[in-house]
């Protein structure tokens, strides 16, 4: 039995958060298994209950969670193959470049041995401000990876880079990171031995 590699995928709050219901729709048909946890900001875009209702599983929004029987953060942390943040705020990535963890998302993130990858979203001059990068460079020397965002019509009414990267780049990215196993030995089937001919079998026997 194949075990679907565990997903945390992160949502916060930035209107690309309409792409991660598409996202985890992805996901899940490349074979893997995907737990939300949002923002209490990305509830302002999204509701929790449509990729509830996409990923079959409880979506993640309080830290601190009356009816959990464990920590919900390292809970989380501990079982994820890959935590993905997508769409990623400026606010985030500054959040986990410093150290800081004030909601569940940013505790995740700090609390996770697993691998992590960022899909920023934002206008364009917060994506370019000098802060921005730097953080960004930040984490990229400690390993996290990034799916860059696109060039195409922001919010604000830009047509400039800050556009959240396409559901299926970031699965192709996700792909490279944590690929879905599969099983050994199930190539084309040999094909069985032709029987002798009736003429060779007699050729034999004389």
């Amino acid at each position: 039995m194949i075990t679907a590699p565990e997903i945390v995928l992160g949502v916060t709050g930035s209107i690309g958060a309409y792409k991660s219901a598409d996202l985890v729709r992805n996901l899940k048909d490349a074979g893997y298994a995907v737990t939300c946890v949002m923002t209490e900001r990305a509830t302002r875009f999204l509701a929790p209950w449509t990729l509830q209702a996409l990923s079959e599983r409880r979506v993640h929004v309080d830290l601190f969670e009356a009816d959990s029987t464990r920590i919900p953060h390292m809970n989380l942390a501990d079982h994820a193959r890959l935590v993905l943040v997508a769409p990623a705020t400026a606010n985030i990535i500054g959040k986990l470049a410093n150290g800081l963890a004030d909601d569940l998302l940013s505790c995740v993130l700090l609390a996770t041995r697993a691998k992590i990858l960022i899909a920023p979203a934002m206008n364009v001059h917060m994506w370019q401000h000098p802060t921005v990068q730097r953080n960004v460079q930040t984490l990229k020397r400690l390993g996290v990876r990034f799916v860059a965002p696109d060039v195409g019509k922001l919010a604000c009414g830009y047509e400039a880079i800050g556009h959240l990267a396409e559901p299926e780049d970031i699965v192709k990215a996700v792909r490279q990171l944590v690929p879905v196993p599969t099983i050994s030995g199930m190539g084309t089937p040999a094909k069985p031995a032709s029987r002798p001919s009736k003429s060779s079998s007699k050729a034999r026997k004389r």
